[in-house]
């Protein structure tokens, strides 16, 4: 029986999933909520994560010893910036990067390069269950501080930022586990802020719309992945 490890991290992503599925059983982790769904020939155990990295990295990591998945699923939210990217974007992340690391001793571009993945993503089968943008996905233990934008842009070449992307590839790749990021652009930020900030009931009817957009599609993104 194959296992995949489904993992939401913010509070407001894993209550859009249960409010998707409701007939389950919880059960409790030291990082929080999951249930698991026989479906078939697949065990399918879904994660509440936590918000942020340290939480991300840490239930990955436990996750993955505990359950030994064939496959690691992340499915959330980003912030995108306005310009570059349209809300509702759903991105399938082929990069990550961690830039909230201040090298000041050594060279910078190596400690940003050391958190860095780049997520083989040649097992996946075309075309995709859904509209997707391939592309960078940018993290930081922060929502995205707006005089920021212009160097993440220059530097990175960012459209998109979140906080738990980046930790979980990280864990995945260390762990030579397959890896599936889907992220929907959940508000757009730019110079008169976000429809997000100083507002979580926007953030929590945002993410229920795109975790149930992408749930809808979960079992044919299984299957791209050669899983049946």
């Amino acid at each position: 029986m194959k296992t995949i490890l489904i993992i939401f991290s913010a509070n407001a992503e894993w209550l859009a999933a249960k409010a998707y599925y409701r007939d389950f059983q919880i059960q409790l982790t030291p990082y929080g909520e999951f249930f698991e769904i026989q479906h078939e020939s697949q065990k399918r155990i879904y994660l509440q994560g936590g918000w942020g990295k340290i939480s991300a990295a840490a239930s990955a990591q436990y996750g993955i010893q505990r359950w030994n998945p064939d496959l690691v699923i992340n499915i959330g939210t980003c912030g995108g910036f306005e310009g570059r990217i349209k809300s509702g974007t759903i991105l399938l992340v082929e990069r990550t990067c961690v830039y909230d690391i201040l090298e000041q001793m050594g060279d910078a571009d190596q400690a940003l390069d050391f958190y860095s993945v780049n997520i083989d993503l040649n097992w996946l089968k075309t075309p995709y269950p859904q509209l997707v943008l391939k592309g960078l996905l940018l993290s930081a233990d922060r929502d995205i501080v707006l005089n920021e934008i212009p160097w993440l842009e220059d530097k990175f070449d960012g459209v998109a930022a979140d906080w738990e992307s980046g930790a979980i590839a990280w864990v995945c790749k260390q762990n030579e586990v397959r890896t599936l990021i889907l992220r929907g652009v959940s508000d757009i930020v730019g110079v008169n802020g976000s429809e997000a900030y100083g507002s979580m009931d926007f953030f929590h009817q945002s993410s229920q719309n795109i975790v149930a957009g992408i749930l809808k599609y979960l079992d044919f993104w299984i299957v791209s992945a050669g899983i049946p």
